[in-house]
């Protein structure tokens, strides 16, 4: 079924272009016809804008708020992502899977784009999911803004020409950034489970609250607090209809804790790795805590937990 994620979240990015001045945004357009838009790079960005920028990156098919989260006597605001649609909007949509690198320029691409290129060919024949659209959204983490090299790159594999283009950018150590990430939470599950050969199809609905890890000094501290704000501090509760015995073949390795690098601080674990995120074990990249609704047979099952020293020791907390 076509969900119309690009043009979900086409009308998700051009409200953003329109409220640019209240957002906090820079706006331009490449020769080529594209739209840049700056949540985080240069520009401000706000909370809003963050959480504009993370429902357009999950298709519209998601309903993102901030809220707040006690972990271990430690307040902090939070972000809730909600979706009836898990597998589109999480995997077809969300997942950073698109390696953008034409030459001189590199960037992990999410948001419905990804649907259009499919160039994880591998992953969208496991989800059964395709759309075509002559708009194309395309969400950017990193430090530099894409130009007219980037956006043929990408028109030429989505089959779209240039202008239909939408590229929204924010760095890691951004306000938008940091809430876009956080709005992670419930991907990071489903990626988990469709690595350990889960069918996720069988998935339905997802909630997640993920703690909203500060704005760090620089990109690399930025990525160790906001990973470690998943890790350790988000619970998710996903909604599916299978037997309990595929769930109960999967359930001990979905928290983060079945990583035997879980329980430091991610940056440690990184450099550990010599800051590459293809040499890390993929267990640890998952929510603290997991519960499952199986609707086929009623049984709810949990693992994980939140871990309120490790988050400490990571924010610096006393």
């Amino acid at each position: 079924m076509d969900l119309a994620l690009n043009r979900r979240a086409g009308a998700i990015a051009d409200g953003m272009v329109a409220d640019a001045g209240v957002l906090g945004l820079a706006v331009s357009r490449l020769a080529s016809g594209a739209s840049v838009v700056d949540c985080g790079v240069h520009a401000t960005g706000s909370f809003e804008a963050g959480r504009r920028l993370a429902e357009a990156c999950l298709g519209g098919l998601a309903a993102v708020s901030f809220a707040e989260v006690d972990v271990g006597g430690l307040w902090l605001p939070a972000v809730r992502v909600v979706t009836d649609h898990a597998v589109a909007a999480c995997l077809a949509s969300q997942y950073a899977g698109w390696s953008i690198d034409p030459e001189g320029f590199f960037a992990m691409g999410s948001g419905p784009a990804r649907a259009l290129s499919r160039v994880e060919r591998e992953l969208f024949e496991k989800i059964g999911y395709a759309e075509s659209s002559p708009r194309g959204v395309l969400v950017l983490e990193g430090r530099a803004l894409p130009g007219d090299l980037v956006a043929s790159f990408v028109a030429d594999r989505c089959r779209i020409a240039p202008d239909g283009l939408s590229f929204l950018v924010a760095r890691t150590a951004s306000v938008a950034g940091c809430v876009q990430i956080a709005a992670r939470s419930v991907e990071t599950l489903l990626h988990k489970m469709l690595e350990l050969g889960f069918d996720v199809t069988k998935v339905e609905s997802g909630l997640g609250l993920c703690p909203l890890a500060p704005v760090a000094k620089n990109d690399l501290q930025g990525i160790g607090w906001t990973n470690d704000c998943i890790l350790y501090g988000s619970r998710v509760y996903v909604t599916v209809r299978a037997s309990d015995d595929e769930i109960a073949a999967v359930l001990d390795q979905l928290p983060a804790s079945a990583s035997p690098d879980y329980g430091v601080p991610f940056l440690e674990i990184f450099a550990r790795y010599g800051h590459d995120f293809y040499k890390m074990d993929r267990r640890l990249f998952s929510p603290g805590e997991v519960t499952i609704n199986n609707l086929q047979t009623g049984r709810l099952s949990r693992a994980g937990r939140v871990n309120p020293d490790a988050l400490r020791a990571s924010l610096a907390m006393k």
